[in-house]
């Protein structure tokens, strides 16, 4: 199967695992606790999963897989998915409609395809290596802003209430001050779209997971922009520190996070 055909395939497991989310929507009354009283699981995620996890064993039998909410499934190949079924489960238990599947495919570490689907907005963020990113069909770019004083940033905060957790919080007040504001969405699969789209110049976060960045990240590189972690190196698969920008912004918002390398 093609890389193209590969991304066909994300997309049809990301909109019919987003259908499942949309049966649930509105309709949560219970849910699980995981590593923190905030960190929530819903029968949507493990359906979700169940979901994509059937359509690629019975696709790609003999695909490594990585999910959120299940065992890594271990296999001799080069091919990698990265899943997260439901990103933004507190939107999503608080009726919010902002929250979405992503689906990442790597082949021998490099992302190559990469879905992000919002399905209560029916929107379809995709990309593929070397081919572009696109929004429900239409091709995707970042902003030209070149300076933080005109940008617009989103962020998130961990569910570990830590001893980086106060000072997430005297980052927040920097780079506050520094732009023309700070949003806190609660989907970081969606931030990276979102400034891949130009809604955003720029996202940084810390504690992230491999499901968290790995479409998103593609998405946004593919749009015109750039992933790094906080001192410009290469962005750590596991997502513990990340700065995605419009490229412009990048140094800028890295001469700052570089001093807090925590």
């Amino acid at each position: 199967m093609t890389q193209t055909e590969m991304l066909e395939f994300a997309k049809i497991a990301a909109k019919g695992a987003g259908a499942i989310l949309m049966e649930h929507f509105g309709q949560i009354s219970s849910y699980e606790h995981k590593s923190t009283p905030i960190d929530l699981l819903t029968i949507a995620d493990t359906q979700s999963e169940a979901f994509i996890l059937n359509a690629i064993k019975t696709t790609f039998p003999d695909h490594h897989i990585i999910a959120e909410e299940s065992t890594i499934v271990e296999n001799n190949s080069d091919y990698r998915w990265v899943i997260d079924p439901l990103d933004g489960t507190t939107n999503f238990v608080h009726n919010l409609p902002i929250f979405a599947v992503s689906i990442g495919l790597q082949y021998k570490g490099e992302t190559i395809v990469g879905v992000v689907y919002n399905p209560a907005a029916d929107k379809c963020f995709w990309a593929e290596k070397n081919g572009g990113a696109f929004l429900n069909g239409e091709s995707i770019h970042n902003t030209s802003t070149n300076t933080l004083s005109n940008s617009l940033l989103v962020t998130g905060f961990p569910y570990t209430h830590d001893d980086r957790w106060s000072k997430g919080f005297d980052l927040f007040k920097t780079l506050y001050g520094k732009t023309q504001g700070v949003r806190r969405l609660g989907a970081a699969a969606l931030d990276f779209c979102f400034v891949a789209m130009g809604r955003f110049e720029g996202f940084w976060e810390f504690g992230l997971q491999p499901w968290d960045v790995c479409a998103g990240a593609l998405i946004l590189e593919e749009a015109g922009g750039k992933v790094s972690d906080w001192d410009n190196s290469p962005m750590p698969f596991s997502g513990e520190r990340v700065l995605a920008t419009n490229g412009f912004i990048h140094e800028e918002m890295k001469d700052i996070l570089e001093n807090d390398l925590f």
